[in-house]
């Protein structure tokens, strides 16, 4: 679907003109986001309790993954504590040890790419500038958002990015 037209301080420059803003500014309240939050042709405009769902479901995300990292990194530092210990140890279970740790940096790894992901997405919510395509500057959509809270891609651009 095409995009909506965008405001011309938004055209003008790519994204919204609110995206400016800093980030230390007081909250807008949540109709204000609402309205401000775009959509493509066909769709409805965002409701409060839209806009509400979304932010609880990014607060979420957040806390799932800090206590992910807490955990991982818990884990980790048993497995590197024990790892000292590998001499006289039979090389497969040095090899075991390995391949645990390097699951535990990698689970650790994702875990923090997805909480910064979370994160900026409620600070672009904040600023005005969320659910615009970070490619092409247009509305990612909101039915994309609503289910990938996290998108900075249109479902169009995403698809490119991967046949890459």
């Amino acid at each position: 679907m095409p995009a909506k037209k965008r405001s011309t301080a938004t055209a003008a420059k790519g994204r919204p003109a609110a995206a400016a803003a800093s980030a230390t500014e007081v909250r807008a309240p949540v109709d204000d986001v609402a309205l401000a939050m775009p959509i493509r042709d066909g769709e409805e405009a965002w409701t409060r309790a839209e806009v509400d769902e979304l932010r609880a479901d990014l607060e979420a995300d957040i806390d799932r993954h800090r206590h992910t990292i807490e955990v991982a990194e818990g884990d980790l530092a048993g497995l590197i504590r024990d790892g000292a210990d590998n001499a006289g140890r039979d090389p497969a279970d040095i090899g075991l040890a390995n391949f645990e740790r390097d699951q535990e940096m990698t689970l650790a790894h994702s875990a923090r790419e997805a909480l910064e992901q979370a994160r900026e997405a409620l600070r672009a919510i904040e600023q005005g500038r969320y659910g615009y395509c970070a490619e092409c500057g247009n509305p990612i959509g909101k039915g994309r958002l609503q289910v990938h809270p996290r998108a900075v891609m249109c479902v169009e651009c995403k698809q490119r990015a991967e046949r890459r």
